[in-house]
C-alpha cells in the first residue's frame, strides 16, 4: 500500500480500494465437504432481491470458506465495481446449463429406470461428482437411501430445480490480502496516457496495479502491467530532467 500512501501525500486522487479476482465466502458450511471440487462448464450468477445481477459461464472450485475458481473471480470483479452489489447475495449454480429443464427431467427419468432397484444416492452416479450427490439430495429435500422407485414426480421437479440452481449465501469475500488484484487506485484522469507521468507532479511515473485500473481474469491484469511499466519506464528514461537546484 506505499503507492497509494505516496501519491496520496503528493496530492494524488486514490479512489477507494477493493479486493477483485477474489474467492467469495458463503454462509452454508456444507462448501467444507466439497472443498477442493472443481465443477466445469457451469453457469454461475449472482443474485439480490430476486433479481440477476451477473452470470458468468466457465469452471468453479469449492473451498473450505465458500466458492473460487474463474467464474467466481470474474463474477468478484464485478461486484467491485458495483457500490450497490452489497452483501449477502445469492449465488445461484446451474450445473446443467446446456439442458432445459424438460431434458434434465427427461435424463433423470433414464438414469432413475437405469438404478430402479438402488437408492437416489446411486441414482445420480451418472450425472453428478460422487462427493455432489449427497448435497444436491439434501437442497432438494430428498433422502440419499430413498429408493429410486419411490422417488415421487414432485420430489423429482424438485431435483431438476436443484440441479438448475443449486444456492449459495454470499456474505463477503477473502480478506483484501488475498485479492489476485486490487480495484481501485490513483485516478487515471490524473495520468498523462502516453508517458504514464503525473499530470500534477513532473518526473512522476505510475505503473500497474497502483493505478485505478483492473481487468478480468485471463492475464489482462498482467498485460496492464507490463505494458503501463514499459510506457513509463521509456518515457522515464529519455525524458530530458530539469536539474534540482542546490
Amino acid at each position: 500500500g506505499d503507492g497509494f500512501r505516496f501519491a496520496g501525500k503528493l496530492g494524488h486522487t486514490v479512489t477507494p480500494l477493493k479486493p477483485s479476482l477474489i474467492p467469495f465466502v458463503t454462509e452454508e458450511t456444507w462448501v467444507k465437504d466439497l472443498a477442493g471440487l472443481s465443477l466445469r462448464n457451469v453457469d454461475v450468477s449472482l443474485w439480490k432481491h430476486g433479481k440477476k445481477l451477473a452470470s458468468q459461464f466457465g469452471e468453479m472450485l469449492f473451498t473450505h470458506t465458500g466458492v473460487s475458481g474463474p467464474v467466481i473471480l470474474m463474477l468478484s470483479s464485478q461486484a467491485a465495481h458495483k457500490p450497490k452489489w452489497e452483501f449477502p447475495m445469492q449465488l445461484r449454480i446451474d450445473l446443467k446449463p446446456a439442458l432445459s429443464k424438460e431434458k434434465l427431467d427427461a435424463r433423470l427419468r433414464r438414469d432413475f429406470e437405469k438404478y430402479i432397484r438402488k437408492e437416489a444416492a446411486n441414482g445420480l452416479k451418472d450425472l453428478l461428482p460422487q462427493r455432489l450427490i449427497p448435497i444436491v439430495l439434501d437442497q432438494a429435500g430428498i433422502a440419499a437411501a430413498c429408493p429410486v422407485n419411490q422417488i415421487s414426480r414432485e420430489q423429482r421437479q424438485d431435483l431438476v430445480d436443484t440441479l438448475k440452481a443449486l444456492s449459495l449465501t454470499v456474505t463477503g469475500t477473502r480478506p483484501i490480502e488475498e485479492a489476485i488484484v486490487t480495484a481501485g487506485g490513483i485516478a487515471v484522469k490524473e495520468i498523462n496516457p502516453k508517458m504514464m507521468e503525473s499530470k500534477l507532479v513532473p518526473n512522476l511515473y505510475f505503473a500497474g496495479e497502483v493505478i485505478d485500473i483492473d481487468a478480468f481474469t485471463g492475464g489482462y491484469n498482467l498485460q496492464a502491467a507490463f505494458s503501463t511499466g514499459f510506457v513509463a519506464g521509456t518515457a522515464a528514461a529519455t525524458k530530458e530532467c530539469i536539474p534540482c537546484e542546490n
